[in-house]
Parts: C-alpha cells; sequence; structure tokens
C-alpha cells in the first residue's frame, strides 16, 4: 500500500506545482471580468472552451481506443512474444496486458493534445454557431459569405481533427499488428495479413477516401479566398479546370470509399490500389488539365479570359473594404485663389497644423513633464469648441512612469506614485513669440480655460499604465509637485478589486510573485488592486476578438478624462477580395471604446450597426456591446474616424479606384501614396493626417482626415482621399480627381522645389553651419477651393538644444514660394495681405491651487520681435524683385524696410 500511497501523493504535488498557477490565474482573471463588467465573455470563452475540449477527448478517446482494442485482440494468450534480430538476439516484446495499458495510455494523451488543439478554436466553434448572414453572395458558387467565413472554417476544423484521428488509428493499429504477427511482409507476397486485419485497415482507408472527398468538395470554395494569377480568387482556370475536377475528386473519392470497403470485405487485392490509383490520376490529371488550360487558352487571351472575374475581384475588393460608397469629385486644378477664397476658407486656414507629432512631444517633454518620473507617450489629434468656434487641438496625456522613479522600492512604485496627472493640450497652429506651442491646458497643478474645464485630473490608466498598483492603503498617494513639497490623495474611484479578505491577498501575492500584498501593513480590508491598466492590454483582454487601433487617444469631457479607441472587425476569407496584408482581406470599424482614466470602467458602443460579423459576435455575447446612441453627448463629439483604417483603405483604392476591368488589368491609372524627404537622408511615404477644412462644395468646416496620391511612378498630385469625422457625414470617403492631361504639382515636386529656391537653400545652409539642427515638419497639403496650397513648417534646434521652436513656415501656391515666421504672414504675401486674423487662445485658470504663469501667447501690439519679422520680410521681399529685375518693387519694399527700422528704433 506504500507505493501507491506515495504515487497517489507525488501526483497530488504535481497537480499543484504545475496546475496550480493556471487555477490562480484562472480564478483571479474571473474576479477581474467580474469588476469590470463582462464576466460572461470570460465565462463564455471558458465554457466554449471545456466544451470543445471535452468532445473533442472523449470522441478521441472512443476512437483511439476501440480501434487500438480491436488490434490487441489478435494477440494470443498473455505470454510475451519473442523477436529475434538478424543476429541471433531475442528481444523480449511487451505482452498484451502490458500493451493494453501502454495503449491507453497512448490514446488518453493524444486525446488530452487534441482537445486543447480543438478547445483553442473556441472562436472558430462559437461563431459557426451564431453566424449572420451577409446577405451577399459570391459570384460563381452562388454561397453567402458568412458561408465562407464562418462555417467552412469550422468544416474544415473538424475535417482536419477526423483525418489526425484515421491516420493515428491506423498507425497504432498497424504497429500492434505487426508486433503479433498478424500483419507481415513475405518474400513471396507484398503483404501478408489476416481477414481481421484486412477488414479493420481497410475500413479506416474507407473512412480516410470520404474524409478526402470532404476535402475536395471544400476545395472549390476555397478557390475563392486563394490568389490566382493576375487576381485574388479563383481566375478562368480555376473556374473551368480546377473547380470540375474537384468535383470528379469528390466522386472519385467516394469511390474509392466504397472499393475500400469491398476490399475489406471480399479476398481481391486490387480494390485499394485501383482507388489510391484513380485518385492519383484524376489529382494530377486534373492539375496539368488546369496548366495547358491556363498556358494555351488563357494565357494568349488574358484580359480577355479574365475580365469577368478581374471584375469578381473589383467589386468584392471595394466591398470588403468598405469602398463600394467612396464618392468621386473631379477637381479644376487649375483655379486661382483671390482674396475672397482665403476669407471664405478662414475656418480651413485658421487650422492648418503647424506643429507636428515628434517634435511637439519634445517641447512638451521638456516644458511639461515637470518630474523625471512622468512621461509624454504620444500626442493626439481632436477637435474641441472654443470661443463657440471648433478648433484642432492636439493634446498628450501626463502618465507616470515607474521606471524613472527615482527610488524604486515596492512601496513607492505600488502604493504612493500610482497614478498620472493631467494633460497638456493646444491649438494646432498657434505659437509664442519664442517658437513655442501655446498652450491651453498645462502646468501642475492643471492650468485650464474656460471652455474646457477638468474637476479631476487623475490617470489610473492609460497608454503607459502596465503594473498594478494598491490603493486606498494607509500610504498617501502622490498626487503632484508642488514647490519644495507634494500634495497627496486618495483614490476614491470604484475601479479595481476589494482586497477584503487574507485569502484575496494571499491569491493576488501569488499570482503577482510580491509577498508584500499579503504582508503589508498598510494594506487593509478597503484597499483595491488595480491592474490590466494598460488601455490596450485591457482592450484585448476583455475583447480578444477584435482588432485594435494602434492609437487610442485622449477625451477631455465633462470635466473628467476619458480614453477612446478604434475597434475592427477583420477576416481573411472574404471571396474574391484582394488582402491589404497578411491575414486581412475584410475590415470594418465597427466599434468604438471608451475607457474612464479614473475609474477604468470599459465601455463597447456599436459603430456599424450594419456589419454582420460584429452582429455574429453580439449573438456570441449578449449585451456587450451598446447602440452607439447611448454614448454621452460630449464624447461622441470627439468621434473621428480613425488612422488604421483609413490607411488601409487607401493603400487598396489607390489601385481599385479602376473600376474597368480593361483598365485595371493593364494599370493604367494606378496610384501610390506620395514618398517624401522628411529628414535628409531616406525617403518616407506619406501619412494620412486630421485637418479642419471646409470641402469643395460644403458650405461649413469639418474635421477630416485625408492623404493625397500621385499617379504610380509619377510626382504629379493625382487626387487626394478623405474621410470624414464629424457626426452627420461619419465615416463617408471621398475622393477629389485633378485631370489627368493637367500637371498639378505632388507632394515630392513641392519639397524639391523648396529645397532648391535660392531664398530658403541658403537660410538651411547657413542655421546648419550655426550648429542648429533643422527639422522639417510635415508637408500638408490644403485643399482650398478648387485649388491647393502646400504648407511646411520649419523647426529649429540650437547646438546643444533639446527644445524644437518653430521658427519659419514655409507656403506654396502654384508657381510661388514664401518663407516666413508666421503662417499669417506667408499668406499675406501671397494674397496681398488676405490672411485670417489669428485667433486669441483664451486666458487660463487655474482649477487647483496657484501654479506658475502661463505659456506666453502672441501679443497684438508691435512687439520688437514682430517689428524685426517685418523688416526681415520686406528685406526678403527687396531681394526677391532685385533677381527678378523689378525694380519699382524693389524700391517700395526697401521704402517700407527703412520704415520699419525706424519703428523699431522708436520702441
Amino acid at each position: 500500500m506504500r507505493h501507491p500511497l506515495r504515487l497517489a501523493v507525488l501526483v497530488i504535488l504535481a497537480l499543484i506545482f504545475f496546475g496550480g498557477p493556471s487555477v490562480l490565474r484562472f480564478y483571479t482573471d474571473w474576479l477581474w471580468f467580474g469588476e469590470v463588467g463582462y464576466q460572461q465573455v470570460f465565462t463564455t470563452i471558458v465554457r466554449s472552451e471545456a466544451s470543445l475540449f471535452t468532445i473533442a477527448f472523449v470522441v478521441s478517446v472512443i476512437w483511439l481506443v476501440v480501434n487500438l482494442r480491436l488490434a490487441l485482440g489478435s494477440i494470443r494468450g498473455e505470454g510475451r512474444p519473442i523477436f529475434t534480430t538478424q543476429q541471433g538476439i531475442e528481444v523480449a516484446l511487451p505482452g498484451r496486458q502490458q500493451l493494453r495499458t501502454i495503449t491507453s495510455a497512448v490514446a488518453m494523451v493524444l486525446s488530452a493534445l487534441i482537445g486543447l488543439f480543438a478547445s483553442a478554436q473556441w472562436e472558430t466553434w462559437l461563431t459557426w454557431q451564431k453566424a449572420v448572414p451577409f446577405g451577399q453572395q459570391d459570384p460563381v458558387l452562388g454561397r453567402d459569405i458568412a458561408f465562407y467565413m464562418f462555417t467552412i472554417p469550422f468544416v474544415q476544423l473538424v475535417r482536419g481533427i477526423a483525418q489526425t484521428l484515421v491516420i493515428m488509428a491506423a498507425v497504432g493499429a498497424g504497429a500492434l499488428y505487426l508486433v503479433s504477427g498478424s500483419l507481415m511482409s513475405r518474400p513471396t507476397s507484398l503483404i501478408s495479413m489476416t481477414a481481421g486485419v484486412r477488414r479493420h485497415l481497410s475500413m479506416l482507408a474507407a473512412v480516410f477516401f470520404v474524409l478526402l472527398a470532404l476535402g475536395a468538395w471544400l476545395g472549390r470554395f476555397e478557390l475563392l479566398v486563394h490568389p490566382a494569377g493576375v487576381i485574388y480568387g479563383a481566375s478562368y482556370a480555376d473556374i473551368y479546370a480546377r473547380i470540375p475536377v474537384a468535383l470528379a475528386l469528390a466522386a472519385v473519392s467516394m469511390l474509392g470509399a466504397a472499393l475500400a470497403v469491398l476490399h475489406g470485405l471480399g479476398r481481391r487485392n486490387w480494390p485499394i490500389p485501383v482507388a489510391i490509383a484513380l485518385y492519383l490520376m484524376v489529382s494530377i490529371g486534373g492539375e496539368g488539365y488546369a496548366t495547358v488550360l491556363q498556358r494555351f487558352v488563357v494565357t494568349p487571351n488574358e484580359q480577355v479570359r479574365e475580365s469577368p472575374f478581374i471584375q469578381y475581384n473589383i467589386d468584392a475588393t471595394r466591398r470588403a473594404f468598405a469602398l463600394d460608397g467612396v464618392e468621386e469629385r473631379a477637381l479644376t486644378g487649375d483655379a486661382t485663389l483671390t482674396r475672397d477664397d482665403i476669407a471664405r476658407n478662414a475656418s480651413t486656414l485658421e487650422n492648418v497644423r503647424l506643429w507636428d507629432h515628434q517634435p511637439l512631444l519634445d517641447t512638451f517633454g521638456q516644458l511639461q513633464e515637470i518630474r523625471t518620473y512622468y512621461d509624454f507617450v504620444s500626442v493626439d489629434n481632436d477637435r474641441y469648441t472654443l470661443n463657440g468656434r471648433p478648433r484642432q487641438v492636439m493634446l498628450s496625456a501626463r502618465e507616470l512612469n515607474s521606471n524613472s522613479l527615482p527610488n524604486r522600492t515596492w512601496v513607492n512604485e505600488r502604493l504612493t506614485f500610482t497614478h498620472g496627472y493631467g494633460l497638456t493640450l493646444g491649438p494646432v497652429n498657434q505659437v509664442t513669440s519664442e517658437g513655442l506651442p501655446v498652450l491651453l491646458v498645462r502646468n501642475l497643478p492643471t492650468e485650464t480655460v474656460s471652455d474646457l474645464p477638468l474637476q479631476e485630473p487623475s490617470l489610473y490608466f492609460g497608454e503607459l499604465s502596465n503594473d498594478y498598483v494598491i490603493v486606498r492603503t494607509r500610504t498617501r498617494e502622490f498626487h503632484y509637485p508642488r514647490g519644495d513639497e507634494n500634495v497627496f490623495t486618495q483614490y476614491s474611484g470604484t475601479g479595481g478589486l476589494a482586497l477584503e479578505s487574507l485569502g484575496r491577498r494571499i491569491m493576488f501575492a501569488l499570482r503577482f510573485g510580491a509577498y508584500q500584498i499579503a504582508f503589508n501593513d498598510d494594506i487593509t480590508g478597503e484597499s483595491r488592486i488595480l491592474f490590466h491598466r494598460n488601455i490596450a492590454e485591457r482592450l484585448r483582454e476583455i475583447t480578444p476578438f477584435l482588432t485594435f487601433d494602434r492609437d487610442p487617444y485622449l477625451v477631455l469631457a465633462d470635466g473628467r478624462l476619458f480614453w477612446m479607441s478604434d475597434a475592427y472587425t477583420t477576416s481573411d476569407r472574404y471571396p474574391y477580395a484582394t488582402p491589404a496584408g497578411p491575414g486581412l482581406n475584410y475590415i470594418r470599424n465597427s466599434v468604438k471604446v471608451v475607457v474612464d482614466a479614473y475609474n477604468g470602467t470599459t465601455t463597447f458602443y456599436t459603430a456599424d450597426a450594419k456589419d454582420p460579423v460584429l452582429a455574429t459576435y453580439a449573438n456570441v455575447f449578449p449585451g456587450v456591446f451598446k447602440p452607439l446612441g447611448e454614448m454621452p453627448a460630449a464624447l461622441r463629439a470627439h468621434i473621428r474616424y480613425p488612422e488604421d483604417i483609413f490607411a488601409i483603405q487607401a493603400s487598396v483604392f489607390a489601385t481599385y479606384h479602376m473600376t474597368e476591368p480593361a483598365v485595371f488589368y493593364n494599370r493604367e491609372d494606378q496610384w501610390e501614396v506620395p514618398t517624401i524627404d522628411d529628414t535628409g537622408q531616406a525617403e518616407a511615404a506619406m501619412q494620412p493626417y486630421y485637418t479642419i477644412m471646409r470641402l469643395p462644395g460644403e458650405a461649413d468646416a469639418e474635421f477630416i482626415q485625408m492623404l493625397p496620391f500621385t499617379p504610380r511612378r509619377k510626382d504629379n498630385l493625382a487626387a487626394w482621399l478623405v474621410a470624414r469625422s464629424d457626426a452627420a457625414h461619419y465615416g463617408d470617403v471621398r475622393v477629389f480627381q485633378f485631370p489627368k492631361q493637367k500637371v498639378v504639382f505632388g507632394p515630392r515636386q513641392v519639397v524639391a522645389r523648396i529645397n532648391q529656391d535660392q531664398m530658403i537653400s541658403p537660410q538651411i545652409t547657413l542655421w546648419n553651419q550655426q550648429g542648429s539642427q533643422v527639422t522639417w515638419g510635415t508637408l500638408m497639403v490644403i485643399p482650398i477651393e478648387e485649388s491647393l496650397i502646400y504648407v511646411r513648417p520649419l523647426y529649429l534646434r540650437g547646438a546643444g538644444g533639446r527644445i524644437p521652436e518653430l521658427t519659419r513656415v514655409v507656403v506654396v501656391y502654384q508657381d510661388q514660394i514664401v518663407m516666413e515666421q508666421t503662417f499669417e504672414g506667408a499668406l499675406a504675401r501671397l494674397f496681398s495681405g488676405a490672411a485670417p486674423a489669428r485667433p486669441q487662445a483664451p486666458e487660463a485658470t487655474t482649477t487647483a491651487a496657484p501654479a506658475p504663469a502661463a505659456s506666453p501667447s502672441p501679443s497684438a501690439a508691435p512687439q520688437l520681435a514682430e517689428l524685426a519679422d517685418e523688416a526681415q520680410a520686406h528685406y526678403q521681399r527687396a531681394v526677391e524683385a532685385q533677381r527678378a529685375g523689378d525694380w519699382a518693387r524693389y524700391g517700395e519694399e526697401i521704402k517700407a524696410l527703412g520704415q520699419a527700422l525706424d519703428r523699431m528704433k522708436q520702441r
């Protein structure tokens, strides 16, 4: 009895050692899902995993045990058979009882592995059960798109497991038959076997042929979701050769199954070899026929033969990427802008973005991090109503980076420094006289303007927060620094799990490998542990079946801070749709997610109720997705068209704006995203950018995202694509095209002209020679009416300096290039003083204790710096006039220069 008892103890200890961490994580995850309000997601996934494992395990065990026991029946007696080697060495093989134990154990292990594999396919199983039809059929076989996305993957999963089990049973049974001597090779015949062995193995072969028939039948549909020649999807050779051959192969496989049964029940030896020969003949012959058809029928007349299937590909790809509703508008491209046009588009020009993400992030880091343990992770674009008008702003959260704490103790990292504080926000186009951004929300404690009240600046959840913290302890939580002292606070939100008992504290101490959780005296029954605080990690944990945009963005609404993120439903199984990347030939921006930065409350809203994929997931997880109308209005005003899907759509539309098969086949009008040299070292493709502008033909300015196109391998501008974000037109995509017979300067040509300009190039060289670092900003294409202006900011970082300053703005219009210290000054030069007035920054107020003075705003009074700018502008224009031989204008500019210098002298 001692040995079985000792073995049982060892097994229990092994289960605790290896299975304990998994059980612990399971329990704490279950608690966490309950805290965030999505426990049904957790239980649905776990229940489906358990069901799949159980079904696969039981079926596999029964199948393998039955087949292996059947083979064991061929072994007579309980003695151990002796195997004699060629050298005369006798080897005792396992006996019948030993083999029974071994085969049962092997069957259990293999079945467990199959069960684990099956349980990982829970999403395939659930979506097959709850699939919602698309209402769209493929153009060849007439099946609904849902059949390709949900049904085929599940059937292929079952077929794959079944084939694996048949092969395992055949190999295992064959090995046992060899051991028993019931299956052997003899000199007089290839293989010798008993009638029972023949019958058993033949039946397994019959099942295998049936599964091959199923695979051949499914193979017809798989042709529609795989590449073929010039298109993605079934081509001419597929339709007229491979699909008929697949049907023939299915029929031959079923015939092979019948021949295998005949082989097992009779004494003839030819049925299975004939079945294999027929299968190989049809398979190889069919592929040979398809190859001959492609080479001698299709290739000489490829455009004509493939035209119907190219059209299928065009239509399907545009539908799969939501491009079938793109509205096309034509532009003349040669309209001349007047002062009235500039005035009419003041709302567009007032929101031209002059600050790039990286220079602004560097500036925020130097001016607003305040302490080394604060970090600005990214800069986001959004729009807010300021002084009654929509203004585009750039903002960034001031997050706490525990890795940068000067004293990294467990108490500091987990109990004291628990959260970030506030944000920095400023208009995209306003600059101080020192070349720094005007900040409307800034400093510690937060100073803000009346249009942007902020009552709760604490950030417990964010892009950087990736470790657990414990709040409501006896340890004071650091809030923000003030002079030589610190301000402390205590968390009063609803987030986190209560550490209400010693058992729960021990659970989390084991999970996070931190014994302090169990033994620290500052942790009480009121304390709460917050984890999964990183936004991206949190969302993936709750809804692993969605794909998320790479850029969650911060929103200030109703005096609180929220994170908004976009989620996509994706697939790689939309028939005839060309993928835009690995595993992606269908995408919809179907979900908007809001995360409270203080409480961690996470809410999923349905953004595209017409998406059948999301409707399927909503059936699987009822109650997870709320209607978009339930989102608070203050948050709904900050919904924007996401960057990732727009970039994907733009890359697809560059080719699939061509809707005529002949044009598409020849790639006559293919576009590409222009590449420009931003750094002086390497060219990079332009990225989509947000801006507020009035689209041609529209009455009001709106928040849009846009990207220009050039013809493939050409530099002139072909078109620009926009996606609209405001509620009335959210999700509408438009393309504005220029005439093909006219040349409109493209971004790369404009950059080359700027670099070669006789006034700009020497100035850049001079700055570089003085040790300063010149950085060019993003080239912005700004459509105005039927024309374009290009805007490119220039930043200067002094020798040894770390703060980039916005020093100049270059504006290009038609053949004119000007560089001024302000965007308004450049417009005034181009359009004779028609630039819109620079918006004034609202006065900031402090929402907490008094703080240092706000960043300076541009003054309306003619200060010395502005007079110097005016003098320099007159000087530059005088030089230009001299080079052009315009002596009258030269005299006027020299006179104006003298007047400016006199005013400076008077100051």
